[in-house]
């Protein structure tokens, strides 16, 4: 059985101990640099009703990793030089360190924010279709967009292959990088706490979409997602056979759902979008086997 070491996850601003010197990653048998949304950081108020998936990570190896991590992040944002200083300047840098793999949590709330736009806005502007576009849905898929998500894929994929050259722009260059799918979930009326959330409830009302049907559209989404993640992956791959891509597919976490109509802590959820920390145990269990195999 191979040997199980709960990862140690600090912020960048503890890697300087002032009179103390730098952090002793020399303890660790690995280093890792994180950034990402609440998946990797905060899925409720107060923090402290749940966890995160780097929180519950263990692994073969000691492991230390500086978490760049803030709820609410979308992928477009991680490359963000005004807000997202500490993390490019540890990526590629003048100041940035050598990583043994970089973590990223990113492309899910960008789905959740398309998905929340309002009927009103243009076709090419929201996910959802609304009710005069998509006749008698016979499936999930049947409410998107196709004009909104043909937007989406060219927003996540531009992000993307940025947020890769980037990385490639410096010493990190073809350092391994995770990425990862979301989980199903069910859309219920269970905020996060502090006027947060729900997110995906309330848009599916806004555009009629039937209560009976609210689950085939998440997951129409969540698989979009998915698969669309694995596409922009598999053309670096294929451009650059040495890229250093890994996506880790939480789907296969086999999460429980929550009930349509609960609104607290229910199934493997404790909001309508985040998991429990019983949850995000499953969803680091599967990211285990991907960081154990890193070289």
């Amino acid at each position: 059985m191979p040997e199980n070491h709960r990862v140690t996850v600090i912020a960048p601003s503890q890697i300087t101990q002032g009179e103390a010197g730098q952090y002793p990653f020399e303890l660790f048998a690995r280093r890792y640099l994180a950034q990402g949304d609440s998946w990797f950081s905060i899925g409720s108020l107060p923090p402290g009703l749940t966890s995160n998936v780097l929180a519950e990570l263990e692994l073969s190896k000691s492991t230390v990793v500086v978490n760049c991590a803030r709820p609410g992040k979308v992928l477009q944002h991680m490359t963000d030089t005004a807000s997202e200083s500490a993390f490019v300047r540890l990526l590629s840098g003048k100041l940035a360190m050598k990583w043994d793999a970089i973590l990223l949590s990113g492309g899910g709330n960008d789905l959740i924010d398309a998905a929340g736009v309002a009927p009103s806005a243009p076709a090419a502007q929201r996910l959802i279709a609304t009710a005069a576009e998509r006749g008698t849905p016979t499936s999930g898929d049947a409410y998107i967009s196709a004009a909104g998500w043909a937007t989406f894929e060219s927003h996540l994929g531009a992000v993307f292959n940025a947020l890769i050259d980037r990385r490639d722009s410096g010493i990190n260059r073809h350092v391994p990088l995770a990425f990862h799918t979301y989980a199903h979930l069910m859309p219920r009326p269970a905020p996060a706490g502090l006027g947060f959330g729900p997110w995906l409830a309330p848009a599916l009302t806004a555009f009629a979409v039937p209560a009976t049907d609210w689950l085939a559209v998440s997951n129409a989404l969540i698989e979009r997602l998915g698969t669309l993640l694995q596409q922009l992956v598999s053309a670096r791959q294929a451009a650059d056979p040495a890229c250093a891509l890994h996506l880790v597919d939480t789907r296969t976490a086999a999460l429980v759902l929550a009930g349509q109509t609960d609104t607290g802590s229910s199934g493997d959820f404790l909001n309508e979008i985040h998991p429990t920390r019983g949850g995000y145990k499953k969803v680091a269990a599967v990211w285990r086997p991907t960081l154990d195999q890193l070289p």
